[in-house]
Parts: structure tokens; C-alpha cells; sequence
């Protein structure tokens, strides 16, 4: 899962994401201020995904022991990430062009599926029959 969130970063990065996302949230709070939705600066947003992905690798080493608390925590983080990956591909189909990130939404996708299978399976493992 780090693996593939890097590589959507990345793709975001060097597809100028936030000149799409900044004027999106704007013209949402606009509408909604009590929306509490952040815009960035690029080397904040940059450097928090960056530190995002660090920490996903740091605790990769308690999922790979089979610590149990990374079983819900595994499942909300496929949650979040498929969410995040259909978002991409909704938002091309919304403004009608390719949006930052929908390259690596695919592989973002199927992570999140396999982090997904993975967590149910350790699950059923841990439980008495």
C-alpha cells in the first residue's frame, strides 16, 4: 500500500495536482464555509504525503508481525485509498479531461483490494473455529 500511495504522489506531483484541487475547494467553501476543507501550499501538501508514506512503511513492520490493531487499521486505509482512487476517475469524468492522478489510481485501487483481502484473511486466521 505505501508502495502504490507513493507512486500516486508522485503522479499528482507531476501532474500539477493542487492547481486543480486548491480552486475546487475554493469554489466549495464558496458555497459551503462551514466546510471545514484545507488548500495547501505545494511544499506543505508535498512534505505531509511524503511524511504520510514514511509513516506507512514505519508500520508495515507491526502488519507484516501480525499485530491486531492493524486489522481495522488496514481495513479504513483501503477504504480511504479506493475512495481516493475512484475520486480521481469520477473527477475525469466530471470536468470531461484527464485528472492529476487518475494514472496511478488503478494501482492505488488494487492495493487497496489486496491490503483489504489481506486484513480479512488475517482476521479469519486469528479466530477460533
Amino acid at each position: 500500500m505505501a508502495g502504490a500511495l507513493a507512486m500516486h504522489v508522485a503522479d499528482e506531483s507531476a501532474n500539477d495536482f493542487l492547481s486543480v484541487y486548491n480552486p475546487v475547494v475554493r469554489s466549495i467553501r464558496s458555497r459551503l464555509p462551514w466546510l471545514p476543507l484545507p488548500t495547501f501550499e505545494y511544499q506543505v501538501w508535498l512534505w505531509g504525503l511524503v511524511g504520510g508514506v514514511a509513516l506507512l512503511v514505519g508500520l508495515s513492520w507491526f502488519v507484516f508481525r501480525g499485530h491486531r490493531w492493524t486489522i481495522p487499521a488496514s481495513y479504513t486505509l483501503a477504504g480511504f485509498m479506493a475512495l481516493n482512487g475512484l475520486g480521481h476517475f469520477a473527477g475525469s469524468a466530471l470536468m470531461h479531461r484527464e485528472m492529476p492522478g487518475v494514472i496511478s489510481s488503478p494501482m492505488l485501487i488494487l492495493a487497496a483490494i489486496y491490503l483489504a483481502l489481506k486484513a480479512k484473511a488475517a482476521d479469519q486466521a486469528s479466530k477460533p473455529i
